[in-house]
């Protein structure tokens, strides 16, 4: 497994171009079984989530082709889907296992081709995600679900003995946290196609779930209210092509923030969507951190400079649905508070046991008192280099971000980095371009290098 070795203490300084939306790409590019004609998505970028959906469509009868950018500077490549067999409906465990999202290409399948069987996702390191809310919305539709051997199994009632449509209705998708973004978008996705109008109550506003009733509408559809609470969607009877652009990472954005602010750095976000951040970026702003852009330019890809000082001001952040601030960002979040000057107070709203981040930083000096869903984060003079192990996507950020801040004799060597490229596209090259002195090293590698081998 490949590791990430740090040697903190530099400034980082320069410019970097956001990369498109992981969490906006993965359901759209499952949206593109909703219809048979050329689907097109830019701005896609090289992930390992990306590349397992890929492989996902593929066995679902798609004909799948991906251009990558060859600039790390680029937004992303280009992405075309076609379905040509569409009689294949199983999306197999060996492939679901490896990211949740693949629970998106349930509703369009169900909607275009009337059954679909989907492997239930397996487990996840930051708690319990059950998709329990997904099944309720698409059987409202209409859908007869069921589970056989650990897959959820779709259908469409026949009519007349004729393959039937899902029946537009009003649904509520409110769960125990909370809106469920990847429910909105397999419920909104599904009822695209069905018959008559349907009501989406207690919808995901997430700026991803904009993105695909964008992408949607461009496709045909007719829904409204996306961004709200209350989604409606006037069922049509088949989408057409598209070619569309998504939008930029807003939490490969924040990110790439808490990077200037725990380096004291000096760092310029081009296609960074500040309209997506304003929790994030108003939480950096009382911390103490500066953030200039362009009022004139589209808030959702503004050329943003993040420039920051010893010295940052302790805060207090709850994790929320979106407008509120996003549970993806807490584990960045509290590395740069590690170095605050005082005591900061972060609440876990959404998983709320996202905290395996907790223990690993307290090896690099970081003082963290954990009770229940909150963290108390006691800031510390400076952090040290230590050996630490990465539990999930945004957990790795987090070491990442604290060991480009660390200070002491040796590197920080952050083990399992893998989750990593599940989210962020080449991190260690993107960081040296900004100056810091970060290394990937591989198990080939170290075969390589090691001495007397025969």
């Amino acid at each position: 497994m490949d590791r990430f070795e740090i040697r903190g203490g530099n400034r980082l300084a320069g410019r970097l171009t956001i990369k498109g939306s992981k969490n906006a790409a993965l359901p759209m590019m499952a949206a593109g079984l909703l219809t048979d004609q050329p689907f097109v998505l830019r701005d896609i970028p090289d992930l390992a989530d990306i590349n397992n959906m890929v492989r996902l469509l593929g066995e679902l009868g798609c004909q799948v082709s991906r251009q990558s950018a060859d600039d790390i500077e680029s937004p992303g490549g280009v992405f075309t889907l076609r379905a040509v067999d569409e009689s294949i409906s199983h999306a197999r465990y060996d492939i679901v296992r490896t990211m949740r999202a693949s629970i998106c290409v349930l509703g369009p399948m169900l909607a275009r081709r009337g059954y679909a069987r989907v492997s239930l996702p397996g487990g996840c390191s930051i708690g319990e995600r059950p998709v329990d809310i997904h099944l309720r919305g698409l059987s409202a539709l209409g859908a007869d679900i069921t589970l056989d051997q650990g897959d959820i199994i779709a259908r469409v009632p026949k009519v007349h003995g004729k393959p039937g449509r899902l029946k537009g209705t009003r649904v509520f998708l409110g769960g125990p946290f909370g809106s469920t973004v990847l429910g909105t978008a397999n419920v909104m996705s599904a009822a695209t196609l069905a018959e008559g109008t349907t009501v989406i109550e207690c919808a995901a506003c997430e700026p991803e779930i904009v993105d695909l009733a964008n992408l949607l509408n461009a496709m045909g559809a007719k829904i409204t209210g996306q961004g709200s609470p209350r989604i409606t969607i006037e069922g049509v009877k088949e989408l057409g092509a598209v070619d569309h652009r998504i939008i930029a990472d807003r939490i490969e954005a924040g990110t790439y923030m808490c990077a200037a602010a725990i380096t004291a750095g000096d760092i310029t976000l081009d296609n960074c969507p500040v309209d997506a951040l304003m929790a994030h970026m108003d939480r950096l702003h009382h911390m103490g951190v500066t953030m200039q852009w362009d009022a004139k330019a589209d808030p959702m890809r503004a050329s943003c400079r993040i420039t920051a000082t010893r010295g940052l001001k302790p805060i207090e952040v709850t994790t929320q649905p979106h407008p509120g601030f996003p549970t993806d960002l807490q584990a960045q979040l509290m590395a740069v508070l590690c170095l605050a000057e005082g005591n900061s107070v972060i609440t876990e709203r959404i998983f709320t046991e996202r905290f395996l981040h907790v223990a690993e930083l307290s090896r690099m000096g970081a003082q963290l008192y954990r009770q229940g869903s909150t963290v108390i984060v006691s800031g510390v003079r400076k952090l040290t280099p230590a050996p630490v192990m990465a539990s999930d996507l945004r957990a790795s950020a987090s070491l990442i971000l604290a060991g480009l801040a660390a200070e002491g004799p040796g590197p920080t060597v952050i083990n399992r980095v893998y989750h990593l490229d599940r989210g962020y596209e080449k991190m260690e090259l993107r960081l040296q371009s900004l100056g810091a002195e970060v290394q990937r090293i591989s198990e080939r590698d170290e075969a390589t290098l090691a001495p007397g081998v025969a």
